[in-house]
């Protein structure tokens, strides 16, 4: 399911990548919002926190939908309300409409998401309207967003793949975030939403996005379904990205790819990011406690690679010294 994007039309590499990369945590939001089981507010409560307390500084708390929708998003603002606010940090929802909005400005949220697909058959698939009449919507709630003082995120779904169409052009994703951006969006997500994209042609949609809008506008939003997500996030730094979503512990899927995983782990990403030399400001150690508690307490199997070998690491060490300590 490749683009039809040419890999031939790169931007050359920055001579320096970014020295300092900031991560936007969707575990709360995109990473629960999929599981079936009922997760209680007291428990993203305890998850938001732990994640504020390794240093995360936005959070995706939830999303303010329809519970017949999204039934795990029903309580997001018992999760606004309970949560520990840390000095300097942002709290965001999904707000899909006006409804939402003023249910995410009610509970103090400080940045809206909003989001439109660059493929037409994913948008009448996914809210049953055209890509045009999808975004025309969302223009209430970015002026909302800006008469209220609320920063303003938006989300390019599908930018690098499509479940129903296949590929999805670059006009496309470039024409969405054009209208994102004239609406006066603070930030502006690129996302492999079924995982599919590669580094190459990540490389050049980046660039290509950056080269529009602005490499400081833009973030990337990679899903690891086939494995590729650390390798693009790579790409997005060789053309100056330095805005990534990442969800703790893997957490998440794709009810559109039958065996997507979740956005890529943060723990993951955080231990590629410093093996660079990039700054993150995030505390690995307990990112990897923070995933391995959520999903002792969910019975959700985390899908971090680092996670789970650091807290393999860990229990062999706590291991070794209760035997030394019984001998």
């Amino acid at each position: 399911m490749a683009s039809s994007h040419s890999a031939s039309a790169q931007a050359p590499h920055p001579t320096t990548r970014p020295t300092e990369v900031f991560i936007t945590e969707v575990g709360p939001r995109d990473g629960l919002q999929n599981e079936k089981q009922f997760i209680a507010s007291d428990l993203k409560i305890g998850l938001v926190d732990r994640l504020s307390k390794a240093g995360c500084l936005s959070i995706e708390v939830g999303s303010f939908v329809s519970p017949k929708w999204t039934p795990q998003m029903a309580g997001t603002d018992a999760v606004f309300a309970g949560m520990k606010r840390i000095s300097g940090g942002r709290y965001s929802a999904l707000t899909p409409n006006m409804k939402g909005f003023e249910a995410a400005l009610a509970a103090g949220a400080d940045e809206v998401v909003i989001f439109g697909a660059a493929s037409e058959a994913f948008s009448q698939r996914n809210i049953n309207c055209s890509i045009a009449e999808s975004l025309a919507r969302f223009e209430p709630v970015a002026l909302a967003a800006k008469t209220h003082g609320l920063r303003l995120r938006a989300a390019v779904s599908v930018a690098f793949g499509c479940p129903y169409q296949g590929e999805v052009s670059l006009q496309s994703v470039l024409e969405v975030s054009q209208r994102f951006a004239d609406m006066g969006c603070d930030e502006i997500g690129i996302a492999d939403t079924i995982g599919v994209g590669t580094a190459d042609q990540v490389r050049e949609v980046m660039a290509a996005c950056a080269s529009l809008v602005g490499a400081d506008t833009l973030s990337g939003h990679f899903h690891d379904t086939y494995g590729q997500a650390i390798a693009n996030i790579v790409a997005c730094l060789d053309v100056g990205i330095r805005r990534f979503d990442a969800s703790i512990a893997g957490l998440g899927g794709c009810p559109y790819a039958k065996g997507a995983t979740g956005n890529v782990a943060t723990e993951d990403v955080v231990y590629l990011l410093e093996g660079l030399g990039v700054s993150t400001g995030l505390d690995l150690d307990q990112l990897v406690d923070t995933g391995q508690w959520i999903c002792e307490q969910t019975g959700i199997r985390p899908q971090t690679r680092v996670g789970n070998a650091l807290a393999a690491k860990k229990r062999n060490r706590e291991a070794a010294r209760a035997e030394a300590a019984n001998a």
